[in-house]
């Protein structure tokens, strides 16, 4: 879109550079140049793009920031209509929106006006629909990353077509809105502002350098909050960790040296994260991730015992007891913790031999 400086005019309200047009309802306005294309309905062009502002708690400290600036907010989306319907609240999601200003944001219409905003500060902006295109796929992403009420959807083949996806958004209020766009209102409450340096980057905006160095980084706070006994922490950090390092090996081709490199340090990831699924009562869960190490290194021995561990859990006897017998044998040091597991183990055994027999006697007596 095009330049939108924030100016302080003669009646107190902030406008933005660009068309004087503005509807005459609106009494504190932002203009705003549409960001290219041919105008909607009704013959709107680029000069016509509006947007339209009301304060409700002003901010008492500067709103001039540097970019890369992250912002944390609460939005809410409303439409125009007589009876106003919400579309997104984020007070109804697990957290308040986080956006990095500088960073090509999908929705510039949303950034232009969120850049005019200090901390602390509530206001409502009414934005014209020619700069709302994008709002839909915006809203998906918002949804889909903050939403308490997250469902896996079925992944269908789909094809980009416009504004929209032709296999549609996953919300049918959001497909609808691609179908028939409309001037909505914002009311956006500006939580915390933090500059360059203060703040944890995401992922996708860091340097390839720092995404590699981030991964220890994980590793090592997760082993902090495991001696901590938060467990359920600790679990979140490997599994970062883990997500992460499958990013960057998706790049690389497999067994080739780079990759070699990365799958290396994803292996005691796998085995600590695999301790906590054990915690936490996931043992098929870490059957697999230590099978996983086990492809690569057959003699692990702390994939041997906690994999024969989930293995007791699952009631799997053979399996148990075959990496329990042969973690106690690479690995003296570990053999009494191995016996206690295959003394359980044989417990559970005749515990169900017993219960077997119980139901086969009274199968017989009762014919």
């Amino acid at each position: 879109m095009g330049t939108c400086d924030a100016r302080e005019s003669e009646n107190g309200t902030q406008k933005l550079s660009g068309s004087p047009s503005c509807p005459k309802e609106f009494t504190e306005d932002i203009q705003a140049d549409n960001p290219g294309g041919t105008g909607g309905e009704g013959g709107e062009g680029p000069g016509d793009a509006w947007a339209s502002r009301r304060s409700h708690r002003p901010s008492r400290q500067s709103s001039t920031w540097e970019s890369p600036v992250m912002i944390s907010f609460h939005i809410k989306t409303e439409t125009c209509t007589e009876k106003p319907q919400v579309i997104d609240d984020s007070r109804q999601w697990r957290e308040p929106v986080e956006l990095l200003l500088g960073k090509k944001f999908k929705l510039e219409a949303l950034e232009a006006c969120i850049r005019t905003m200090g901390p602390g500060e509530v206001s409502s902006f009414t934005i014209d629909k020619v700069l709302l295109a994008p709002y839909p796929l915006v809203s998906k992403t918002l949804r889909d990353a903050y939403s308490k009420n997250k469902t896996v959807k079925e992944k269908k083949p789909h094809h980009c077509c416009g504004m929209g996806f032709k296999e549609g958004l996953g919300y049918p209020d959001l497909d609808e809105l691609v179908k028939t766009s409309q001037d909505l209102k914002f009311t956006i409450e500006v939580l915390k502002v933090s500059g360059a340096g203060s703040y944890e980057k995401e992922f996708w905006a860091m340097s390839e350098e720092e995404r590699i160095t981030s991964i220890p980084a994980l590793k090592e706070e997760g082993n902090a909050m495991y001696k901590a006994g938060d467990h359920e922490e600790a679990n979140k950090k490997y599994s970062e960790a883990l997500g992460r390092l499958e990013q960057l090996m998706l790049r690389e081709k497999p067994n080739d040296e780079e990759w070699v490199k990365l799958n290396d340090m994803k292996m005691p990831l796998l085995l600590n994260f695999s301790q906590c699924q054990i915690l936490h009562g996931e043992y098929y869960s870490a059957i697999e991730h230590c099978s996983t190490v086990l492809e690569k290194q057959p003699d692990n021995v702390k994939a041997l015992y906690r994999r024969g561990r989930a293995y007791v859990e699952v009631f799997s006897p053979a399996e148990a007891r075959k990496d329990l017998e042969k973690a106690s044998q690479l690995d003296a040091s570990i053999a009494p913790s191995c016996g206690k597991l295959l003394s359980q183990l044989a417990k559970m055994e005749a515990d169900k031999n017993l219960l077997d027999k119980s139901a086969y006697s009274k199968l017989f007596n009762s014919s």
